[in-house]
Parts: structure tokens; sequence; C-alpha cells
């Protein structure tokens, strides 16, 4: 019994550090079609916030909590730039976006490289992060927990944006029909940046949220990009719960593989079961009948 609690909370903060990673980019991907391969260095960018963070603020206990809003705001603007700059011209061209943010990410890559160096950096964590605390005879590391309450503040955010605020409206309308919605005198041009920053933003936050588990490093993004589309396509493109329930789902199947095997089989296992399940169903684990983001 021990055995299994442990794997379903290592499962689930597995899921929470996917969903964290996977929201902003299934707020992009559902609103505008762009496949954002740039979605990865802009976590590593908040990462490297975090680590900036740490060498001016001489605080471990208030750096993290100052690197969350700033790790925001530098993967909002980044994200910001990269929609005005080219973005905006390739809409209609899903492919493109494609080749042209994977040109992107490596730009910013090397950017990275020549700023900081390509040794790995270390964000030191914060005294009241260390340890672990007991949940049903289970020891939840502290940092884990963090990263959980983390995500399920972000989800809870983003939802209260769209359900209850002006852009939210605006963005399930240009969403749902956005000719129709310009119409009614939305702007989508205005509401597509808005989207972009916060998608990007949240990126930055997960890239923050990383440098509690490891170093942070010019190719951080690229380990998590995949996995991230990969949540945001079994969820159902554009469907936040399906993204939460694909997150969660994933993290708990790796969890109980690895442990029953090995990790980098388990990993494996998970992606051909991933493959095996969008042959039958495509369109993800919940359909977008209303292509509503809540």
């Amino acid at each position: 019994m021990d055995a299994l609690l442990a794997q379903v909370f290592t499962g689930v903060s597995a899921g929470a550090v996917l969903l964290l990673i996977a929201l902003g980019l299934t707020l992009t991907f559902g609103q505008m079609g762009v496949i954002n391969m740039a979605h990865g260095e802009f976590i590593m960018a908040g990462a490297y916030t975090a680590y900036v963070v740490s060498t001016i603020v001489a605080s471990t206990e208030l750096s993290l909590l100052i690197a969350l809003p700033a790790g925001f705001v530098i993967g909002g603007l980044l994200g910001l730039a990269l929609e005005a700059s080219v973005l905006r011209w390739m809409y209609a061209r899903p492919l493109d976006t494609l080749l042209v943010t994977y040109g992107v990410g490596l730009v910013l890559q090397q950017v990275a490289r020549d700023i900081f160096g390509a040794p790995a950096k270390e964000v030191p964590a914060p005294g009241w992060l260390d340890g672990s605390i007991p949940i049903l005879g289970y020891d939840f590391p502290l940092t884990r927990l963090f990263i959980l309450i983390l995500a399920g503040l972000c989800v809870a955010a983003l939802l209260a944006v769209l359900r209850f605020t002006a852009l939210g409206r605006q963005i399930r309308a240009t969403v749902g029909n956005r000719d129709l919605a310009e119409t009614i005198g939305i702007s989508t041009r205005r509401t597509d940046q808005a989207t972009f920053f916060i998608g990007s933003g949240l990126a930055g936050v997960a890239g923050v949220a990383l440098t509690l588990l490891g170093s942070t490093g010019p190719n951080l993004g690229t380990s998590y990009i995949v996995q991230a589309f990969l949540v945001v396509v079994v969820g159902g493109i554009g469907h936040l719960k399906g993204t939460i329930v694909a997150a969660l789902g994933i993290g708990l199947l790796q969890a109980f593989l690895a442990h029953a095997l090995t990790g980098s089989v388990a990993q494996v296992i998970v992606f051909l079961a991933i493959v095996a399940f969008l042959q039958l169903r495509p369109q993800g684990i919940l359909s977008v009948r209303t292509r509503s983001l809540a």
C-alpha cells in the first residue's frame, strides 16, 4: 500500500510539472493554431530569470517569490515580441510557424550561451522548501508540493481570467468565431497579443519552477517541448480540462512504469501508448465541439 501511494504521489507531482509546462501552450495553440516550438525557450528564459534574480537578491527566501512574477513578465514579453515581429503574418500557415519558431528557438539558445555560458547554472532553493511533509505516511518533498500548488494556482487564475474578465470573454469569442468577433467590435489583433503574452508568461513561470528540480542550461526547454505538445494533443487541442487530465494521466502512467521497469523504458512505452491512443482517438481525450478554452 505504501509503495502504491508513493507512486501515486510521484505521478501526480510529475503530472503537475507537465501541466505547468503545457498550460501556456494549450492557450496559444488553441486560439491561434500557432505551433510554437520556441515555447521551450520561453521556459528557459524563465529559468534564467530565476538565476539572475538569485544573483541580485541576497535572500534566497525571497528570490523565488520575486522570480515568479519576473519570469512571467520576461516570458510574456518574449512571446509578445515573437508574435508582433513574425507570427502575426503567419496565422494561416501553421507549418510555417513550426519552422520559424524552431529557428527562433535555436537563436534564443545561442543568445543564452553567449550571455550565461554553456555550463549549467544552479539556482539555490529557499530554505522553506527544504525537507518533506508527511502525507498519508508518505514523505512528500516540499519542492514537489510547491510545484503542485503552483500548477493549481495557475490553472485557477487562467480559468478565472477566461470566465470572469472582459479579456476572457474576448478570447473565448475569438476562439469561437474570429470573423464574428470582429463584427461585434472585438479587436482580435489585441486579443491575440494578450493571449500570446499570457501563454508565454506561463512558460516563464514554468521555467522558474523547474529550477527547483535541477540545473538551468540553454537546452532546458528542448527537454520538455515534445512532452508539452504531447500533453496538449492528447488532452484535445485548446481544451484546458483535457490538458489537465492528460498531464496527470501521463505523469501517473510514467511513474508506475518507471517503478516496475526503468525510467528510459517507461518513457518509450508511454510514447508508444500515446501514439496508439491518438490512432484510436485523434481528437484527444476531450473533443472540442464548441472550441471553448475553459
